[in-house]
């Protein structure tokens, strides 16, 4: 109950680190510096905890439902890079604020989705095998997807190779390593004591993280605030689409009011930390890439809070048991 509370007001913890990061590094402006180093091993350990909460060696259970998991792959891997396209229309032509969208938007959430799905009365044993199903795609289609949109214009520039050591050693490496830890505690009680006891990291990883870049990042924070309106209203935008996406693919499934609530928050959580050791591996000039993916996880998830009243109340109200 207390990691579940924790969850659920992890909000008031981001925003908590980003603020005393912010104040701290106006105050000692060196001081980032000083803890720059730090950023890497906590984000790995953050996507090693984070990864090991995914059932990774039960993918094929994730197939059980074909009517929910083709909603599910067609939402998150047809329909919203679409949606993801007509917002970068009202994007500002800054090509480090475009790959910040890009990134956070294009890849869903493969975690805390399903403790919201759990506060709003989901089917929570659907999100979590959806989960691991959700992550390898958005591994495979990630690079696809950002050429697609950006061409030559990113995947051939310095910051490729840079990104391609970032998703080894900080997204392969934590996912490899999560999946053999779950392969271990199938034959091992203490070991699966272990993972579950990693469920407290994220939270407080992800704190520390956004604390430090808040501390090191202060100057770019304070020139993009002039942005920050037009990057509320692209993000505020997507919550309201995907919201009503989930709703019509659930009736024209004929998904049952438990599964529709899985979908909108599938849709509306994007995976904004596993794509921010992309983001920091960026050369020179694309700092603010780092601030939209930060700046769009706080929106996402004070949007959350509003989801575990509008979808549960309105939008998947109990009814029957297809919409």
């Amino acid at each position: 109950m207390i990691r579940l509370s924790l969850e659920k007001n992890q909000l008031f913890v981001y925003l908590l680190a980003i603020s005393l990061g912010l104040l701290l590094g106006m105050k000692y402006p060196t001081a980032g510096s000083y803890l720059d180093i730090a950023v890497w091993p906590l984000l790995g350990l953050l996507l090693y905890s984070t990864f090991s909460q995914v059932p990774l060696t039960h993918l094929r259970e994730g197939l059980c439902q074909p009517r929910f998991f083709l909603a599910a792959v067609a939402g998150n891997f047809v329909l919203i890079p679409v949606v993801v396209a007509g917002l970068l229309f009202i994007a500002p032509n800054d090509p480090a604020v475009r790959l910040g969208i890009l990134l956070v938007l294009l890849v869903p959430c493969t975690d805390w989705f399903i403790s919201f799905t759990q506060l709003a009365g989901g089917d929570t044993r659907q999100a979590i095998l959806f989960a691991p199903v959700s992550l390898l795609m958005q591994i495979v289609l990630l690079p696809l997807y950002l050429w697609l949109f950006l061409g030559d214009e990113f995947s051939f520039n310095s910051a490729q190779d840079k990104m391609v050591w970032a998703f080894v050693g900080l997204i392969i490496t934590p996912l490899i390593l999560a999946w053999l830890t779950q392969k271990i505690a199938e034959q091992q009680r203490l070991v699966k004591t272990f993972i579950n006891q990693l469920g407290w990291f994220p939270v407080i990883l992800l704190a520390t993280v956004m604390f430090i870049i808040a501390l090191s990042q202060v100057p770019v924070v304070l020139d993009s605030l002039s942005l920050l309106p037009v990057l509320l209203l692209i993000f505020v935008l997507f919550l309201v689409i995907v919201g009503w996406l989930a709703k019509c693919l659930s009736r024209l499934l004929q998904l049952s009011y438990r599964q529709g609530r899985v979908l909108v928050f599938s849709f509306g959580t994007r995976n904004s930390f596993v794509m921010l050791p992309l983001a920091l591996a960026l050369p020179t000039g694309y700092e603010m890439t780092v601030v939209v993916i930060v700046f769009q996880s706080l929106v996402e998830l004070i949007g959350m809070m509003m989801f575990l009243w509008w979808v549960p109340k309105r939008l998947f109200a109990e009814k029957s048991e297809y919409l």
